[in-house]
């Protein structure tokens, strides 16, 4: 699918970095984000999520938040609101995009003119890069016998083993590395190479065999 360009869809600036295929499980209680969380659940439309590169989640009036250009937009796929003022929302991260231009508007809402890019090319594992495939469905396994089970996971399925910008996104969110690291990560448009660049992490931990 091409890139496209998606007008005034508002943005959900988080210290993370959500990833095509990613989970992200929000609390959400600021009167901003309870609206427009709400909003895109009656549409049924998607927000973008872009990394706080300087500011806070919480409003801080005397300080403007510095934001990624680069982000992914957030689908609500399960949500509740235990109380008033409060809502979990169970989030899939979708395609990743550009910002074009972006506007904070007075409530503190932040909105944007996107790019929608183009999703990973479908692309076959290489026998060089297996490892690092072999050592993910290891961890899964290990997820799925513990005691919440498939639920326990910290991603959406189906889980795509065999494809390189599903392997590096997984292991983009699973290891302990700093956000601006994910960031570039994120940005690299390159599945082959952002796996390669897994790899060398995954080697430096003595995590593969």
């Amino acid at each position: 699918m091409p890139s496209w360009v998606m007008e005034s869809i508002p943005l959900f600036p988080l210290n993370t970095v959500l990833f095509p295929g990613g989970h992200l499980p929000l609390q959400v209680f600021e009167l901003r984000y309870l609206d427009m969380v709400g909003k895109c659940i009656a549409a049924d439309r998607p927000f973008g999520v872009v990394a706080l590169l300087d500011g806070a989640e919480v409003r801080q009036p005397e300080r403007l938040e510095t934001l990624s250009d680069v982000g992914t937009l957030a689908r609500v796929r399960d949500w509740a609101a235990p109380m008033s003022g409060l809502l979990h929302a169970e989030c899939v991260g979708e395609r990743r995009f550009r910002v074009i231009r972006s506007e904070r508007l007075k409530n503190g809402l932040w909105t944007a003119e996107v790019e929608v890019l183009e999703p990973d090319q479908a692309i076959a594992i290489p026998v060089e890069l297996q490892d690092t495939a072999d050592a993910l469905g290891g961890l899964i396994r290990a997820l799925q016998d513990g005691p919440q089970g498939a639920q326990g996971l910290p991603f959406a399925a189906p889980l795509l083993l065999d494809e390189c910008g599903w392997v590096a996104n997984r292991w983009c969110e699973l290891l302990p590395i700093e956000r601006d690291q994910r960031q570039r990560l994120l940005m690299q448009d390159n599945p082959v190479l952002r796996l390669e660049l897994i790899q060398d992490m995954l080697a430096e931990r003595g995590m593969l065999g």
